[in-house]
């Protein structure tokens, strides 16, 4: 990994109309983009998956965006031309674990499911465990180490709706955040056996409808009840108080509530119903997510009641058993020829209006802080 890597993940601005702020996302993050989709097109060729077979994917993914928020395939048309990309390029960034993933044959499914291990620890404190009365959200996002070169932290000021602030991969339209209302989500990779069985709507399409939400009713409705492909844990918070982790297998979902100020969530089902009703696919390819959850809320649980940022930044920091470790340094991964990282950690402010991101903390721990401007 070069120094560049290392750097601070570049702030892009966008406003105006969907096709107006994608075209300007695309120009501003088109080196990224690039990147991005090479990355993930040269993941494809290795699993031998053929462009014709993944463009079939990805046109059967837009009938059930354009039905979701048809706003959202104007954006991406502009995001690719903004970049100099087929709109096909950007779709597959925004649903490239849908696609990457999808069973189009059992025996692929099978050969794909091996193929990736996106991890993340999250942890959310709520407003009467923290020193200044204020809610904590933040999360560590593990994934491929190559993609500490495309994140990018994208602030979206809207005229339809609260401005947001998120960060994600290049072209993606978002992952974690929050927004001028309030509202704010991380998310963590779960995995069943329900899972690439049918088209469902992209997560960071699900993610982007929360953070456009003026209600946190809102954004907990785009998490529930909207159809997916796979599994994924979400976290929905809110500065009045709420928060709520979101345990969605594709067709189900099951709720988890904070405990003595704290609910943290690495990469296993923790709800006692869901895990009556599903198998857990995901702890073979990644145990350390058994005592990730538990070493956060162990160092956490001392100081409930005035629980700061430096704190939280601690814990995700956490190097115990490194290199399988809450802050992973880029390593191999379980029965693959892939490398991970936690490639970022992001710790959120909403009422502040502010988050602080590391990219590839293990390496160098140093926050650079990101703000959404309050507009009157």
């Amino acid at each position: 990994m070069n120094r560049q890597a290392q750097m601070p993940f570049p702030l892009y601005e966008v406003t105006g109309a969907p096709q107006e702020r994608g075209r300007s996302y695309g120009e501003q993050a088109r080196q990224r983009i690039v990147r991005s989709i090479e990355h993930y097109s040269e993941q494809a060729a290795k699993l031998k998956l053929a462009p014709l077979e993944i463009d079939k994917i990805i046109h059967s993914y837009i009938p059930t965006v354009r039905k979701f928020d048809e706003n959202y395939l104007t954006e991406m048309q502009g995001i690719a031309d903004g970049a100099g990309v087929r709109l096909e390029d950007i779709l597959l960034l925004n649903a490239r674990t849908e696609i990457m993933k999808l069973a189009v044959h059992p025996d692929l499914r099978a050969r794909l499911l091996r193929e990736t291990n996106d991890g993340c620890t999250s942890v959310k404190v709520t407003r009467d465990a923290t020193r200044d009365g204020e809610l904590i959200h933040a999360q560590n996002w593990d994934w491929k180490e190559e993609c500490a070169e495309t994140g990018v932290v994208l602030r979206i000021l809207r005229e339809d709706g609260p401005d947001l602030l998120t960060f994600t991969e290049a072209g993606m339209l978002a992952r974690s955040g929050f927004n001028a209302a309030g509202v704010s989500i991380t998310g963590n990779n779960l995995e069943c056996d329900r899972d690439y069985r049918q088209i469902g709507v992209p997560l960071p399409l699900i993610r982007r409808k929360a953070l456009e939400s003026g209600f946190v009713a809102h954004a907990m409705h785009a998490v529930y009840a909207t159809p997916k492909t796979g599994s994924n844990n979400m976290a929905i918070a809110h500065v009045g108080g709420v928060i709520i982790n979101f345990e969605c297998a594709p067709d189900e979902t099951f709720q988890l509530h904070p405990e003595n100020g704290l609910l943290v969530h690495a990469n296993h089902w923790l709800s006692p119903i869901a895990l009556t009703r599903l198998k857990d696919m995901g702890i073979a390819f990644s145990p350390c997510t058994l005592y990730r959850e538990q070493r956060v809320r162990e160092l956490l649980a001392p100081h409930v009641g005035h629980i700061t940022m430096d704190d939280v930044k601690q814990a995700l920091l956490d190097d115990y058993q490194s290199p399988w470790s809450v802050c992973r340094p880029p390593r191999g991964d379980f029965g693959r020829d892939t490398r991970s990282a936690t490639v970022a950690t992001v710790i959120m402010r909403p009422a502040a209006n502010y988050m602080e991101v590391a990219n590839l903390p293990a390496l160098d721990p140093t926050f650079t802080r990101y703000e959404l401007p309050q507009r009157s």
